[in-house]
C-alpha cells in the first residue's frame, strides 16, 4: 500500500475549496477565507487508513497554469469541487476540469477523481441527478459526495473517500458497465483461492477459510459468522457452496458483493496480503525479498522449504503414485503466470517409466533452481504462496546461504547438502550418457531423448556415510573459448574420455593442465564406453600414468550400455571426493574408504521412498 496520499482540490473560484480544507482542520467554518490554503499534512495516526495525507489547495488568482499542471501531475487523487447552487460551476466540471486533468496526467497511470458538491446548506434539492450521468460517462470518477463547509456536513467523509480512492481504488477491480469484476482481478483472486485450497479439492472448507481469514485479517471467523457467509452465497449462487465449503465461484461472488457494496477495501486487503500491487501484478518486493549471498557461498533450500514443497507435491499428486503426470504438473503451476518447467526438466531429474517427474525428481529440480538461480527460486516460491502457507516472513526464510567454501576447507568438514560436479570431455566422449546414467537411464533409454529436450544438467541424491546429499552434474561446453568463471567453479571436476577413441584423452589432459592442475578442486578421470575394446590413447603417457603423476585416483571405468540401470557407485565416489577434498591420495586408493563412504546407500535410497509412501498413507 502507498506510504502517503496527496489530495488536490480544484474547481472554479468561489465554490468553497479553501473553506472545505479550513473547516476540516479547525472543525469550524472560517469567516475570513484567504485566496488559497497552505498545503497541510494530516499525520497517519489520525487518519482511518493510518497513512499520512497531504491536502493541496488551488487558487486561480495566486497560481499560474504551469503550477496547476505540476500539482495535477503530483496528485494521487483530485477532488473537483463545484457549488450545488451554481449551474455554471457544475457545467465546468465536464467542459473544463475533467478534460484538463486527463490531458495533464499519464495515460498509463489513471488518477482517480472525486466530484464534490459544496454549499449543500444553501439548497433543499440534490445535484445528484445532474452528476450521475457524468459519473457514468467517465470511469476515472470514483464517487461523488455533497457537503457543506459551513455546517461541516460530510467534510471528514469527503477526505476519507479521497484517501480510499487512492488506497483502495475501484477501477482496477470492477467494471461498472458490466457490473462484474475485471479479468485481472478475477485472475488474482483465482490464484489466491488455489493457494488457500490446501488440500486441492476445489473448495475452501471451514479450516481453510479460517486460515485464510486469520492470514488476511488477523482474526478467525466465529462458527456462526462462517455459516452466515455461506448462507449469503447459497441464496445467490446455486453452486457457490459445495460439500459445506466455498467453491471458486462462491469465493469470486463474495468479492464481487464486497465491491458492489462499497467494501472494496476488504478485497484490497486480501490482494495485498497475497503480494499484489495497485496494478494487480505481484509486487517485486514480494517476489524478490532481500537475500545476500557472499562470494564463494552457495544457496540451498532449508528444512521448512522442503516440507512446504513436499506438501505442494502431495496436494497435486492426486493418484498417489509418487509422480506428477502432465495434468498434475499443469495443475500445480496454475498459480504461475507462465509454465516454469520445460521438456528439458524430464531429462534433468528422475522420472518414472512414463517419463513423469517423480517425487525425488521434483525435489531435485527445486534444489537445482535454488543452487543455480536463487532469485528465480524466490520468485517461484512466491507464486506458490510460501510465506503465507508456511507462515514465514518471506521466501528468503526458506533459503540457507552456506558458509564460504574456504572455511570448509580449513575446518575439513562441510554442512552443505548440494555439490556441483563439472563434467568435461571432447565431443562424443560420453558426457551426456554419463549425466543420464546418473538418473538411472541406460543407453537404450537415452536414445529416445529428443535433441531439443536435451539437458546439460543432471541432479539426484547420493548417500555418503549414510547422509543424503545432492550431486549436481553440469556438462560443460567443450569449446575452450567459451569457458567462463562460472564453468570453472565447482566442488569436483569430472574428466571424461572415450576408451575407444585414441584422441579423446588429450582434451582431458589439456583441461586439467590449463585450469585445475594448480587448484585445490579434486579431479577424477572417467574412462567411458568401457564395454568397447580399449584403444591406446595417443598422448605422451597413459591415462593411468597421468593420474599417478598428478596425484589423482586412477581412471574409473564406466559404461551406460547395460541391460538394467547403470551402476551409481561412481557418483557416490564423486560426491565423497566433493565432500572431503582434503582426503589424501592414499585414502582415495583404499577400497575400505570407498566401502565406508557408500555403506548404507542402497538402504537409505529404498528407505527414502518407503518413508514417503508411509507419509502419504498417514495423510
Amino acid at each position: 500500500m502507498r506510504k502517503d496520499v496527496r489530495i488536490l482540490l480544484v474547481g472554479e473560484s468561489k465554490v468553497g475549496k479553501t473553506s472545505l480544507i479550513m473547516s476540516l482542520v479547525s472543525e469550524e467554518f472560517p469567516h475570513v477565507v484567504p485566496y488559497r490554503a497552505e498545503e497541510i499534512t494530516i499525520p497517519a495516526d489520525v487518519t482511518p487508513e493510518r497513512v499520512p495525507t497531504h491536502i493541496v489547495d488551488y487558487s486561480e488568482a495566486e497560481q499560474t497554469d504551469e503550477q496547476l499542471f505540476q500539482e495535477i501531475s503530483k496528485a494521487n487523487v483530485i477532488c473537483i469541487v463545484y457549488a450545488v447552487n451554481n449551474k455554471k460551476s457544475i457545467e465546468k466540471v465536464t467542459s473544463h476540469w475533467i478534460p484538463l486533468i486527463i490531458e495533464n496526467t499519464d495515460k498509463d497511470s489513471r488518477v482517480p477523481l472525486i466530484l464534490v458538491g459544496n454549499k449543500s446548506d444553501l439548497v433543499e434539492h440534490s445535484s445528484m441527478e445532474t452528476i450521475l450521468p457524468i459519473m457514468n460517462q467517465y470511469s476515472e470518477i470514483e464517487t461523488c459526495v455533497e457537503c457543506s463547509a459551513k455546517n461541516l456536513k460530510n467534510i471528514s467523509e469527503l477526505f476519507y473517500y479521497a484517501q480510499k480512492a487512492v488506497l483502495h481504488p475501484t477501477g482496477p477491480l470492477y467494471c461498472p458497465e458490466r457490473k462484474d469484476m475485471k479479468l485481472l482481478c478475477v485472475k488474482a483472486l483465482t490464484r489466491i483461492f488455489k493457494v488457500s485450497d490446501l488440500d486441492n479439492d476445489g473448495i475452501l472448507n471451514d479450516i481453510e477459510l479460517n486460515f485464510f481469514q486469520r492470514t488476511c485479517f488477523n482474526t478467525p471467523l466465529e462458527p456462526q459468522a462462517l455459516e452466515d457467509v455461506k448462507n449469503v452465497v447459497r441464496k445467490n449462487l446455486s453452486d457457490g457452496v459445495c460439500d459445506n465449503g466455498l467453491s471458486l465461484k462462491g469465493f469470486l461472488f463474495l468479492h464481487t458483493l464486497f465491491i458492489q457494496r462499497g467494501r472494496h477495501e476488504t478485497t484490497w486487503t486480501v490482494l495485498r496480503r497475497f503480494g499484489y500491487d495497485d496494478d494487480l501484478e505481484l509486487n517485486q518486493d514480494y517476489l524478490f525479498p532481500p537475500l545476500k549471498v557472499p562470494i564463494d557461498c552457495t544457496t540451498e533450500l532449508n528444512h521448512n522449504a522442503y516440507l512446504f514443497l513436499q506438501s505442494v507435491f502431495d496436494k497435486h499428486d492426486k493418484d498417489r503414485d509418487c509422480a506428477l503426470s502432465p495434468d498434475e504438473l499443469r495443475d500445480l503451476f496454475e498459480v504461475f503466470p507462465y509454465m516454469p518447467w520445460g521438456a528439458d526438466v524430464s531429462n534433468t531429474v528422475s522420472t518414472n517409466d512414463n517419463g513423469w517427474i517423480t517425487y525425488q525428481g521434483y525435489l531435485s529440480q527445486w534444489t537445482l533452481t535454488t543452487y543455480l538461480d536463487v532469485q528465480r527460486c524466490l520468485e517461484y516460491l512466491g507464486y506458490l504462496g510460501y510465506s503465507i502457507v508456511a507462515e514465514q516472513e518471506s521466501q528468503a526464510s526458506g533459503i540457507t546461504v552456506t558458509r564460504d567454501k574456504k572455511i570448509d576447507l580449513q575446518k575439513k568438514q562441510t554442512q552443505r547438502g548440494v555439490f556441483r560436479c563439472n563434467v568435461f570431455g571432447d565431443v562424443g566422449s560420453g558426457k551426456s550418457g554419463f549425466l543420464q546414467a546418473f538418473l538411472g537411464r541406460n543407453l537404450m533409454r537415452q536414445k529416445t531423448i529428443r535433441e531439443e529436450h536435451r539437458s546439460y544438467y543432471a541432479i539426484s541424491t547420493t548417500y555418503v556415510y549414510g547422509q543424503e546429499k545432492y550431486l549436481l552434474l553440469h556438462e560443460v561446453f567443450p569449446d575452450f573459448d567459451y569457458l567462463s568463471d562460472a564453468d570453472m567453479a565447482c566442488d569436483i571436476v569430472c574428466l571424461v574420455y572415450d576408451v575407444s577413441n585414441p584422441y579423446s584423452f588429450d582434451y582431458c589432459a589439456k583441461v586439467f593442465k590449463q585450469y585445475y592442475m594448480d587448484s585445490k578442486t579434486p579431479c577424477m578421470m572417467i574412462a567411458t564406453k568401457s564395454d568397447l575394446p580399449e584403444i591406446k590413447q595417443l598422448y605422451g603417457c597413459t591415462p593411468l600414468d597421468f593420474c599417478r603423476k598428478h596425484k589423482m585416483p586412477p581412471p574409473q571405468s564406466f559404461t551406460c550400455n547395460t541391460a538394467a540401470a547403470p551402476s551409481k557407485d561412481i557418483y557416490t565416489k564423486l560426491t565423497t571426493m566433493a565432500m572431503y577434498p582434503h582426503v589424501t591420495q592414499a585414502d582415495l586408493k583404499s577400497s575400505t574408504f570407498w566401502l565406508r563412504a557408500s555403506v548404507g546407500a542402497t538402504v537409505f535410497a529404498v528407505l527414502g521412498l518407503t518413508m514417503y509412501r508411509v507419509l502419504l498413507k498417514s495423510r
